[in-house]
């Protein structure tokens, strides 16, 4: 069974920047979507980035988009999600999913907490 391992969560400053990974085990990625969504404290878990494994398209939501970038290192079978000119709104726990193109996120990592102080 595929499990999803993220690292690269910490503690910075407003302004700063982070780079997440996601690194699946079990199995080599081909095809499908990766992406990553976060979760703050009292709301709801909500889409940051999306990236295709095959032709690399990417997606952002509007409040990410110009500071984060999703890629991916095939030869790694890793995905990075690269976060610029942090803000204290950011501040949430991080976890990347995998699923098909089209359909819902169905494989889950255990989550890696970024706190941006102000």
């Amino acid at each position: 069974q595929v499990q999803l391992v993220e690292s690269g969560g910490g503690l910075v400053q407003a302004g700063d920047s982070l780079r997440l990974s996601c690194a699946p085990s079990g199995r080599t990625f081909s095809s499908g979507r990766m992406g990553w969504f976060r979760q703050a404290p009292w709301k709801e878990r909500e889409f940051v980035a999306a990236i295709r494994w095959s032709g690399g398209i990417t997606f952002y939501s509007d409040s990410v988009k110009g500071r984060f970038t999703i890629s991916k290192d095939n030869a790694k079978n890793t995905v990075y999600l690269q976060m610029n000119s942090l803000k204290p709104e950011d501040t949430a726990v991080y976890y990347c999913a995998t699923g098909p193109v089209v359909g819902t996120f169905n494989t889950w990592g255990q989550g890696t907490q970024v706190t941006v102080s102000s």
